[in-house]
């Protein structure tokens, strides 16, 4: 216990040195700005500033990332209220009840509860990271190289199942990304694979050109096709938000719960915000003894949703330090930080590391508590932002694009695997195929090349048969064949309602 607790207050100062806390108030000034940006997601964001962190220290780029990831998630929900749309793609329950409430004049109480909300769910998020940890170093330490490699399929498998309900898309789209990894020269006998004799090949592809094209470019080509401001109307004048802040503890107990949900929620690989969103916007609606206002402006539409959001960064964060399995596209790109700062998540950041992640949880609840109380000063200034035109803003993030895919190797080729990777997002897209498992399987690929490696050395096929490892295979093909019997069964049963409905007629 007093090492949990030397470590606690070893993460603490190291936040507030320099210059962790100057990194991490820019971080949560870009965030402020991306935050407030209808459709331009946190995964983005964290994309384009990750060529930014190659020459910090860990606590340095951590502190930085999360400061940035915590507010962009936060603020997401103004955007939602002001305009009706989504700050963050994926979440966009906050809309239901926020921006109906815009139209009925309480926008500052609408915001005050969705900024208040998400600061006690961050906090919460935050504080069950921490509590997490004696329980799960044990879990951790049982861990081999069998099981690594495990959670790893298993991880790139719960996002493919749940990639916007095509899961044969998902699955291809995961293994896509696996192929990319192996690009390079073998981690063990050195054997060039897939160069084509390109000496920029060999040390594989690139993680951050590829990154930031995928997401990058794609957000470059919607604002140009809309060739206009960000926000089509005008923000009106912003009042009455210390009520929204008096609702979130009025209404604490549907603050709390959602919170909870949120965290464990977030601790299930794939889920990500849009269920968290989602699964509590509907527990909101069906604990509460009148339902009558929900969809027309009701503030507890906005606090349990807003809550949620920010509370699954804590449990995000837990597989993804502890196990090295992301549980959402930013913990993807996180992990991706991980790997750039020779930092290999699992048993070593629970002891001899522990400081570290101690820090990632003081930075979650520093980020929040600074971001909410200058947004109380600030909001007014800050959705203006929308208003400016897309042609001003355009060029500062194409400069941001390029620069992410040339500067982690300095490489014109990196230049050029950047720009091929947009026009993949782009058709990825617009072919409603999922980018989230190409990501993670880059991600992830080298982590279960080398976990298979060492498994076969160490035990040959007989790694196959150790329980943990076995219940993990078990669980991915679950994962696998679970929606294609729905599918099936929901296909028998509409058949058999129509020989019925043709029978009587």
């Amino acid at each position: 216990m007093d090492t949990l607790l030397q470590a606690s207050l070893s993460g603490l100062a190291q936040v507030f040195t320099w210059p962790t806390f100057p990194l991490m108030m820019l971080g949560i000034l870009i965030g402020f700005i991306i935050g407030i940006l209808p459709g331009i997601s946190a995964p983005t964001t964290l994309a384009l500033m990750l060529p930014f962190t190659f020459h910090m220290k860990p606590v340095e780029a951590f502190a930085f990332l999360l400061g940035m990831l915590s507010v962009s998630v936060m603020f997401g929900d103004i955007t939602s209220i002001l305009f009706g749309v989504p700050g963050e793609p994926l979440a966009a329950a906050v809309v239901l009840d926020g921006h109906p409430m815009a139209k009925n004049g309480e926008t500052g109480r609408a915001l005050g509860a969705a900024l208040t909300s998400s600061l006690v769910g961050a906090v919460v998020g935050a504080a069950i990271l921490g509590l997490s940890v004696p329980l799960i170093r044990p879990i951790v330490l049982a861990f081999g190289s069998p099981e690594f490699f495990g959670l790893a399929l298993l991880g790139i498998a719960f996002v493919a199942a749940l990639s916007g309900g095509n899961l044969r898309k998902g699955i291809l789209a995961g293994a896509l990304g696996l192929m990319l990894s192996m690009v390079g020269l073998d981690q063990q006998s050195g054997i060039q694979r897939y160069t084509f004799g390109r000496l920029e090949l060999w040390d594989g592809i690139g993680l951050v050109p590829v990154t930031v094209g995928l997401f990058g470019i794609g957000e470059l080509v919607d604002l140009w096709i809309k060739q206009s401001s960000i926000s089509e109307t005008r923000v009106g004048k912003i009042g009455s938000v210390w009520q929204g802040c008096k609702d979130t503890f009025i209404h604490w107990g549907l603050t709390m719960r959602c919170s909870l949900f949120g965290t464990v929620l977030g601790v299930i690989p794939g889920l990500g915000g849009a269920v968290a969103q989602w699964v509590t916007y509907a527990h909101s609606v069906q604990s509460a003894k009148d339902k009558s206002r929900f969809g027309h402006g009701d503030v507890r539409g906005v606090l349990g949703p807003g809550a949620a959001m920010n509370s699954k960064e804590g449990g995000n964060l837990i597989t993804t330090v502890a196990f090295g399995v992301p549980g959402s596209v930013s913990m993807a790109i996180l992990l991706g930080a991980f790997l750039i700062q020779g930092i290999q998540p699992g048993p070593s950041m629970l002891t001899s590391k522990l400081d570290l992640t101690f820090s990632f949880v003081w930075v979650i609840v520093v980020a929040h508590v600074v971001s909410v109380g200058l947004s109380f000063l600030l909001i007014n200034q800050m959705v203006r932002i929308t208003e400016i035109r897309t042609s001003l803003i355009l060029p500062g993030i194409v400069m941001l694009v390029l620069f992410g895919g040339f500067s982690e190797r300095n490489s014109l080729f990196d230049l050029g695997i950047t720009v091929a990777a947009g026009f993949l997002g782009m058709i990825m897209v617009y072919l409603d195929w999922p980018r989230p498992p190409l990501i993670l399987g880059l991600v992830l690929g080298k982590l279960i090349e080398r976990n298979l490696f060492i498994s076969y050395s160490r035990y040959e096929f007989a790694f196959l048969l150790r329980p943990i490892l076995l219940g993990t295979i078990l669980v991915g093909i679950a994962l696998v064949v679970a929606p294609i019997l729905q599918k099936r069964l929901a296909g028998r049963l509409g058949v058999r309602e129509e020989l019925l409905v043709a029978k009587e007629s």
